[in-house]
């Protein structure tokens, strides 16, 4: 609602013409793990979008303006306190490229993808330096060509005054993937969403 009155503003004020409205929203629908970031951001600020995510997470996604693109089922899962989330492909490389962005080169990796399952702590440790407390479980969870999935972060302490946004990101690829935290609130200024994202947060 407040989007659309802003929106309207813009184009009355001639800041915004239609055209340029139709590149930016076609920009924000693109394959971008910008898109990974909103939703999660979303999901950090707004409760019941949240419980959405996790229940319906391509209806949820859709809500964003984001198209969820060729997936058959999205799976979201929820890092807490007790339980951090890993995703992998066993058998090749599936995953929602249209939601986190092109897949990153180790996730196609077998030494990722045998590793992993064997030894997820390990792995976690010794390729990409996350060391996960003993008492904290590590969930890994195998997407298919029918069942994608994506992880949603913790929000890291000390962000309860930044706007969604912000919170965006603090959001990496790696995270989404649960193969690293989020970035913390003094790497904000080193992160810059696209223009076409920022309008959309707003």
């Amino acid at each position: 609602m407040v989007l659309r009155a802003v929106t309207a503003a813009l184009i009355a004020k001639g800041s915004l013409s239609g055209a340029e409205l139709r590149a930016r929203q076609e920009a924000v629908a693109r394959p971008s793990v910008w898109n990974g970031a909103r939703i999660v951001a979303r999901a950090w600020v707004d409760p019941d979008f949240r419980q959405r995510l996790l229940t319906i997470g391509r209806e949820a996604v859709r809500e964003l303006g984001i198209p969820p693109g060729r997936l058959g089922k999205l799976g979201v899962l929820e890092n807490t306190e007790a339980v951090h989330h890993v995703v992998v492909c066993t058998l090749c490389s599936c995953y929602p490229y249209d939601l986190l962005g092109d897949t990153p080169w180790w996730y196609k990796q077998e030494s990722y993808r045998m590793r992993v399952v064997a030894d997820p702590r390990g792995t976690l440790t010794e390729m990409f330096g996350l060391t996960i407390a003993p008492e904290r479980e590590v969930r890994v969870y195998d997407s298919t060509s029918d069942m994608r999935y994506m992880v949603l972060p913790q929000r890291p302490p000390g962000t309860e005054g930044l706007s969604e946004e912000e919170l965006a990101k603090l959001v990496t690829q790696e995270s989404l993937i649960g193969v690293a935290e989020d970035l913390p609130p003094s790497r904000l200024h080193t992160r810059r969403a696209p223009e076409a994202v920022r309008l959309a947060v707003l």
